[in-house]
């Protein structure tokens, strides 16, 4: 990739922009400065008016309409109702125990480790190791709260009201245990009778037309060159990459970046190759930063919005990664903002 090519694809919106910028610049994650917050549309990588909806069971067809928008790859087992969600956690739980180390009590903290570790033996991908990292909110009362990460990327958070920080861990781990059993069955993967079916339905849903699906300039053109370029990845695989797509999508680095002239195509193709990192995450909180001195309270009211939504999806069962990305890309924003008043106050 040509540096003039690779900055027009940063994700930073206030960084070289402007459709006469260069390509390196142009594709940055930010958003030129100071904005509003920006959002792409369901239908292009434009924008809209509002954020984009939460995460849904395999609804992968409405990818095609905002590469970040509506994205379903992650929960497994959404059921609404919290019993039947805490019944199905379970009996996965059991059988997993049963296969693995016979009947009786599980550890399920020791297990989820241990399916994960074995998953490394045979030979998967894991560029980071198969650590699974544990978070706790801080708390000094109930209930306690408890977040895991597994080792590609994926987060899942404690369901149920657990009156210790140890139930909380042993909660959050039966969720990631339940995801990380499913997600090895083979319906979870990405074949071509799957795309094909996928793609029919976002024809169907969006009175769309073949020609569209074959033309990769299209926004259902990009959806197929999503779904082909991951073939025989699952789904827990696909949606860690599409937690990108995600942020790229509600900081509006999309339409962003359209303006610096960059096509669906080469947005694809180059976060489909860059994981999250620091320097994203920067990038992106810079953006805030610069909408709350816009705009003021913007970064407190998408910080109340952030942890509403975390809290819901938690509370469901579903995968929790993008909202954990985005608040703490906000709290990264508030610590840049705390310092800079700090570093403004008349001294005495």
């Amino acid at each position: 990739m040509c540096v003039e090519r690779t900055s027009r694809l940063q994700p930073g919106i206030g960084f070289g922009s402007g459709p006469t910028g260069t390509l390196r610049s142009s594709l940055r994650p930010g958003v030129t400065v100071p904005v509003a917050p920006l959002l792409p549309s369901p239908a292009s990588l434009a924008a809209s008016s509002g954020p984009p909806p939460p995460l849904a069971p395999l609804q992968l067809h409405s990818l095609y309409g905002g590469i970040g928008a509506g994205l379903g790859a992650a929960g497994h087992c959404n059921p609404g109702n919290p019993a039947v969600l805490k019944e199905a956690v379970e009996a996965v739980v059991r059988s997993f125990a049963k296969h693995t180390q016979g009947y009786g009590r599980v550890n399920v903290v020791e297990a989820l480790q241990e399916f994960w570790q074995m998953k490394l033996t045979r030979g998967a991908d894991l560029r980071n190791g198969a650590l699974v990292v544990y978070e706790m909110v801080p708390s000094s009362s109930p209930p306690y709260v408890c977040y895991v990460s597994l080792p590609g990327g994926s987060c899942f958070g404690s369901f149920q009201f657990c009156p210790t920080k140890a139930e909380a861990r042993r909660s959050a781990a039966k969720i990631a245990l339940m995801n990380s059993v499913f997600n090895e069955h083979p319906s979870r993967r990405i074949s071509d009778d799957f795309i094909e079916k996928s793609v029919s339905e976002a024809l169907a849903s969006f009175n769309g037309n073949r020609e569209e699906a074959d033309n990769p300039n299209t926004g259902i053109g990009a959806f197929r060159f999503m779904l082909e370029s991951n073939k025989g990845k699952s789904m827990l695989e696909f949606q860690e990459l599409m937690t990108v797509f995600q942020l790229l999508h509600w900081n509006g680095s999309l339409k962003a970046m359209r303006e610096r002239q960059c096509s669906r195509q080469e947005v694809l193709a180059h976060y489909s190759h860059r994981a999250l990192d620091d320097d994203m995450r920067t990038q992106m909180a810079a953006d805030w930063v610069n909408r709350e001195q816009s705009v003021a309270s913007t970064v407190a009211q998408e910080v109340a919005s952030t942890e509403r939504e975390l809290e819901d999806a938690r509370l469901a069962g579903r995968e929790l990664r993008f909202y954990k990305e985005k608040k703490d890309i906000l709290m990264l924003a508030v610590g840049q903002l705390n310092a800079a008043n700090t570093a403004t106050l008349p001294s005495h």
